[in-house]
């Protein structure tokens, strides 16, 4: 077996079929059920899309080394996603303030026409689906935080 814990085969594949698995999610939303995703739905896709390619890479290269390393960043960057998720979230819940121009209010600048015409048509403050109460960037949060977490805890388990 390649890497030098116990848990780095389920690790691994983990780092690949989770964020592959939320990627689908997203993707599947969008295209068959009509969830056009926001700015900062496109941020948690991103880190996403560089595990998949980082998890991918570690199958590929023989160095246990570099396999355990590949498996780390793609764990971060499933984290960096959930992270991610959670600010969107409560941009959502009205927590806080988005950062972005996908948060603004019609009206907010004082050229309400102005304000009409610069708004995203995909609000990043206003969750499209959600449930049981939690939306689609509250369940990346979960899943990629717990998700992380565990391919950490399985790369440092020692039996």
């Amino acid at each position: 077996m390649t890497g030098a814990a116990p848990g780095f085969a389920r690790a691994r594949l983990l780092a690949l079929l989770l964020p592959a698995g939320l990627m689908a999610g997203a993707l599947g939303s969008q295209y068959l059920g009509g969830l056009h995703p926001c700015e900062m739905c496109h941020w948690q896709r991103w880190p996403h899309d560089a595990a998949i390619v980082l998890a991918l890479f570690a199958f590929a290269v023989k160095t246990p080394g570099w396999q355990r390393a590949l498996v780390w960043l793609a764990a971060l960057g499933i984290a960096i996603s959930g992270l991610i998720g959670v600010f969107h979230a409560g941009v959502e819940y009205g927590w806080w303030e988005g950062i972005t121009k996908c948060t603004s209010i019609p009206g907010a600048s004082g050229d309400i026409m102005a304000d009409i015409m610069a708004a995203p048509l995909i609000r990043c403050d206003e969750a499209p689906w959600s449930l049981f109460g939690i939306s689609l960037a509250g369940y990346n949060a979960i899943l990629s935080l717990g998700g992380a977490a565990f391919i950490a805890r399985l790369l440092t388990k020692r039996v």
